[in-house]
């Protein structure tokens, strides 16, 4: 078994509670920079972030440690381990040195010492106060034979967990080559879909695969990514979606393969404030039990349920989670790094604030990714890698803190350097190609006095000043990835100046999160038009692109078109017109129907002159931020052969618009009213401008397409499997324009026009 050095000695030694009263987020960078700073002053022949690796037999294991230590000093024949830790606490308050810090030391300096055949070796903890750079050094000496007592402990600790592992890992490995596709026969074109993730994937490249409802993407992706996990290759998987439906489906289709003989161990990953068991999310020992000891009791909480458990959902971890009694997000972000799936948000991969932040390079190696519905994440790419921050939080935190006077100080800079911006600007909203190279280094130095405020004892700090310090935070984060997708944004709508950096085109940011991965598998519905969405989600020349066809018969489709007006202009004039043409739509044919609109407001409108027509029907309308009892809800109301009908109006782009299954005569029809044009506003003019200057059609790039996706998706409610049938009426006239003609999807055409 192949194991870390840290992950080896924090399973065994690491102990006490999750206590996030304030932890610095900015650490991380700040002591890369103090080791830098600590390795700058080694003496010629002194070595740096050496990479050391050794075998040792423990209990019929045989364990391939490895690790990078900081420094290797030699001093005339003395050779000496240097093992630097950056610290938030007074130095007089450290006095032996962390038991995890030591044991860490040592197993490098274990190693080291068996490389070299040394007989004795010197090691030496470093601490560095991270606010004052002050230092303290504690020193031991140890035999060759001590340093193997102590490593042979440490791994005898971590035998039962390790057996746990190789058990499951053994048996993940036999498993493969017997587990087979669990349906009767393939769909048409999955079969296509699997080999091509198949062929990808043992290859080592990315794929773009756009298929249509109906072809069974999940097990067309996961059963063959699976499948060339057998050899030398990959050995995990991450299944990263968008939506908590998707990966519904996902566990769904791991159980199904589990039916087929798989033994694979996966988890979900929910996000903290949906599991958390309490009121607050507040990660203090001092405040939830399931914080309190949390390190004491997870090593026991791991090896239970890697042991009896293979589809880890948020059931099973909350079940567990209560049983050992520790936090259920950590639980599962642990189990994460452990076992042979991961189901979770797009987030945990790409997002620079959340993103998995343990997972290692050769883990990643070892990976492959598989991302459902990957047209979000082009709106998603975009929100990740932009970052905004307001004149008018800045002054909040300062009314609400205003005795800090090193607070009001560093606040009282940026809220100048807003003043300055604000005089500058011609208008409500401009934008500039190179970012503001004095207003960063404010952020950062507000940054920086915030968490010396946040880490002092006995204050209590508004909730308005942690989220100025984390949106801050991530200012400066975006700051350093700004390059010329980004714009330098300036918006003073509203009474209040906000500065953005705004992410226009995600595609090189997304490719580098990407490219340490062993495969990329980005497949969805609705990559269309092809071109636009293959390069926003970082394709290149290299790459796999994969387009198949509907699996379904276009008799399954009675499409129709009403060429009337939904532009903002008309609205009014042409609302009677648009309820009459829904009203028809549903007196003339049978079933439940789905109704969607461009906007909550015009869904209601609508609404209202839809009563009118007194139609045999059970109104539903959807609300915004609806939970998800309240969606299920919604969703439950659509049932075949039910004495009224129902008809449900939504919002294209919404939480019904994709990944809902409602088959059968559980939906009928759908009617579409407009093109899902996004709102015009100053992004959407920014985004316009920049792929004109990119030789692109600006207006097709920044509204046509974005707004066709939606519709392209909610129109894919419809026909769900080969038994379906049902009417789709789009009512708008530019759908009949060669533009919009030539980009419907082929089993959307031929169509009928409604006078």
């Amino acid at each position: 078994m192949k194991v870390s050095v840290r992950e080896l000695v924090e399973f065994v030694y690491k102990e006490g509670s999750i206590d996030l009263k304030f932890q610095a987020r900015s650490s991380m960078t700040i002591g890369t920079k103090l080791h830098q700073l600590l390795q700058k002053g080694y003496r010629e022949g002194d070595e740096k972030e050496v990479f050391l690796k050794g075998e040792i037999i423990s209990d019929e294991i045989s364990y391939v440690l490895e690790g990078r230590c900081d420094g290797i000093l030699y001093d005339e024949d003395k050779v000496k381990i240097d093992e630097i830790k950056s610290t938030a606490k007074k130095l007089s308050d450290i006095e032996n040195g962390a038991r995890v810090h030591w044991a860490q030391a040592e197993c490098y300096a274990y190693l080291l010492a068996k490389e070299k055949n040394l007989e004795l070796i010197d090691v030496q903890l470093t601490y560095i106060q991270i606010d004052t750079e002050q230092v303290k050094i504690l020193e031991r000496t140890y035999t060759i034979s001590d340093l193997e007592d102590i490593v042979r402990h440490t791994l005898l600790a971590f035998t039962p967990f390790a057996k746990v592992i190789l058990n499951n890992r053994k048996k993940y490995q036999n498993s493969i080559s017997e587990v087979s596709f669990p349906y009767p026969a393939f769909r048409k074109g999955q079969k296509q879909l699997a080999g091509a993730v198949y062929k990808s994937i043992s290859e080592e490249k990315s794929l773009y695969a756009n298929a249509p409802t109906g072809t069974g993407k999940t097990i067309s992706t996961l059963f063959p990514a699976i499948k060339a996990m057998s050899g030398q290759g990959p050995e995990r998987w991450f299944y990263l979606t968008a939506k908590t439906i998707t990966r519904t489906v996902a566990e769904d289709t791991l159980s199904l393969l589990e039916e087929q003989g798989l033994h694979s161990t996966a988890v979900t990953i929910t996000a903290k404030d949906k599991i958390c068991f309490k009121e607050e999310t507040k990660c203090q020992k001092d405040y939830c039990e399931f914080a309190d000891g949390y390190y004491d009791r997870i090593n026991g909480a791991l090896i239970d349920i890697l042991s009896h458990e293979t589809v880890m959902t948020r059931e099973v971890i909350e079940q567990y989670s209560v049983k050992h009694k520790v936090c259920p997000f950590e639980f599962s972000i642990d189990l994460s790094y452990l076992v042979d799936g991961v189901i979770c948000d797009y987030n945990y991969v790409f997002d620079p604030k959340v993103s998995l932040k343990r997972l290692s390079e050769e883990s990643k190696k070892k990976t492959v990714l598989l991302i459902d519905e990957s047209h979000n994440l082009v709106n998603r790419g975009r929100e990740m890698f932009s970052a905004s921050i307001t004149k008018s939080s800045f002054l909040e935190v300062k009314n609400l803190h205003s005795g800090h006077d090193a607070l009001k100080k560093s606040i009282n800079a940026v809220n100048k350097h807003f003043l300055s911006l604000n005089k500058e600007m011609k208008g409500e909203g401009e934008w500039k190609t190179e970012s503001d190279q004095e207003l960063t280094p404010e952020i950062e130095a507000f940054v920086e006095t915030a968490e010396k405020c946040l880490g002092e004892q006995g204050n209590e700090w508004s909730q308005s000043f942690l989220q100025l310090y984390f949106d801050a935070l991530h200012f400066v984060r975006i700051s350093r990835l700004y390059s010329g997708e980004h714009r330098f944004v300036l918006d003073s709508s509203g009474n209040d100046l906000k500065v953005k950096l705004f992410c226009i085109d995600p595609s090189r940011l997304i490719a580098g999160v990407t490219k340490p991965y062993h495969s990329s598998i980005f497949f969805s519905a609705t990559l269309h038009p092809f071109s636009y969405y293959y390069q926003q989600l970082g394709g290149r020349d290299e790459d796999y692109r994969f387009l198949i066809p509907s699996p379904f018969e276009k008799e399954q489709w009675k499409v129709e078109i009403h060429p009337v007006s939904t532009r903002y202009k008309d609205r009014n004039r042409t609302m009677p017109r648009i309820a009459q043409s829904i009203a028809d739509a549903f007196v003339n044919n049978k079933g439940n129907f789905l109704v969607f609109f461009s906007s909550y407001a015009y869904m209601r409108e609508a609404y209202e002159e839809l009563k009118k027509h007194s139609l045999e029907a059970d109104y539903l309308l959807q609300e915004t931020n609806m939970n998800e009892e309240e969606r299920e809800a919604f969703l439950q109301c659509f049932q075949p052969d039910t004495e009224r009908r129902v008809m449900g109006l939504a919002v294209l782009g919404g939480i019904f618009s994709e990944g809902i299954d409602l088959k059968g005569d559980r939906l009928n029809g759908v009617v579409i009213v407009g093109v899902g044009l996004p709102q015009p506003g100053l992004e959407q003019e920014i985004m316009k401008q920049f792929f004109g200057e990119q030789g692109k059609d600006g207006f097709d790039n920044a509204f046509v397409y974005p707004g066709l996706n939606k519709v392209f998706q909610s129109g894919g409610r419809l026909i769900r499997s080969e038994k379906d049938y049902g009417v789709l009426r789009l009512i708008d006239d530019r759908y009949l324009t060669p533009k919009y003609r030539a980009l419907l999807p082929d089993e959307w055409t031929p169509y009928e026009i409604i006078k």
